[in-house]
């Protein structure tokens, strides 16, 4: 893949999934797909925000971290697949989805102890981790200063800040979104988040048939809730400081060791999802899925939760 295609494939999550204006945040308390009527939500207290949480299962615990556009709910054939013999933990991130409002603390070496503090607050000293979009770069964040903790990684079609190629990233101008944000921007987006957001649905799957509308109507009454564009601007505010932070911390500290799968869509990150995350990993198997682009929950749900599943239950070369 060249360096435009790949560039230009990675104007990854900044987004997703749009509002519609004036619709309610409470319609949209049903998602799309119900995870397991043996799961239970909880609100856990965590690091000065409240984070919104499913649980459900039984063994090894593992933490499922979404991006930017989805919510947890785009976990939930994942969640039910893994369920069987893993304790299945599914936050929403900081601000995002039903977790408090937030309006700062974006930074996501702060948000790895968002979730830090919700593996304590359920007993789970290690987890397997799978992410998604800007989940990566939390579950990244989480994987390095907690690396006694996090057994198993998955990253999902999406760079981390400072890490590979991320400065080339950057100077594509189809990532303008990146810069898109504040107050101003916030009176420009409310009211149009579908507008707005359905750029990013469409041009980043294969086909944007796959990503359905009921999904789409589920998470764009959620984006359009108070504070929520404001939250989801900020995961991008803090880019810059993120990279900062990962660069200085793989300087003293080195690449992850855990063992760490990398997933590309076909028709987006592909194959260089996996050269990209051995900048930052020295234990890289990579995987690419035919037939999806970024939203590969959406779009090719079945290949990507075997894959997962597979990996996870596989002996660790740890």
């Amino acid at each position: 893949m060249t360096l435009p295609r790949l560039l230009q494939r990675t104007a990854l999550a900044a987004t997703a999934l749009i509002a519609l204006a004036g619709a309610a945040l409470a319609d949209a308390t049903e998602a799309p797909g119900q995870f397991p009527a043996s799961f239970r939500t909880q609100e856990i207290p965590t690091n000065g925000t409240t984070i919104h949480v499913r649980v459900g299962g039984t063994g090894p615990a593992v933490v499922l971290l979404h991006g930017y556009g989805d919510t947890g709910d785009m976990w939930v054939p994942l969640a039910a697949k893994l369920s069987a013999n893993h304790t299945v933990i599914v936050p929403d991130l900081r601000g995002l989805g039903l977790s408090a409002r937030a309006d700062k603390g974006f930074e996501k070496a702060n948000q790895a102890e968002d979730i830090a503090g919700v593996m304590d607050a359920l007993g789970a000293r290690t987890a397997e981790v799978v992410a998604h979009d800007i989940g990566n770069m939390v579950a990244y964040a989480l994987a390095a200063r907690h690396s006694d903790r996090v057994t198993k990684l998955v990253l999902m079609d999406a760079p981390v800040p400072g890490i590979g190629p991320w400065e080339e990233i950057l100077k594509n101008p189809l990532l303008w979104h990146f810069r898109f944000g504040g107050p101003d921007m916030e009176r420009l987006v409310e009211g149009r988040e579908r507008i707005y957001l359905d750029r990013f649905w469409n041009e980043f799957s294969a086909n944007p048939k796959n990503f359905p509308e009921a999904a789409r109507v589920h998470y764009a009454q959620l984006y359009a809730g108070p504070g929520r564009m404001h939250a989801g601007f900020g995961q991008f505010a803090a880019f810059d400081q993120d990279a900062i932070d990962n660069r200085a911390w793989l300087a003293a500290h080195g690449k992850l060791t855990m063992p760490v799968l990398a997933i590309g869509g076909g028709a987006s990150f592909g194959a260089t999802m996996a050269a990209v995350t051995r900048a930052g990993a020295d234990n890289v198997q990579g995987l690419v899925i035919d037939g999806s682009g970024h939203w590969l929950m959406e779009e090719q749900p079945a290949a990507t939760v075997a894959a997962i599943d597979a990996f996870l239950n596989a002996p660790s070369s740890r």
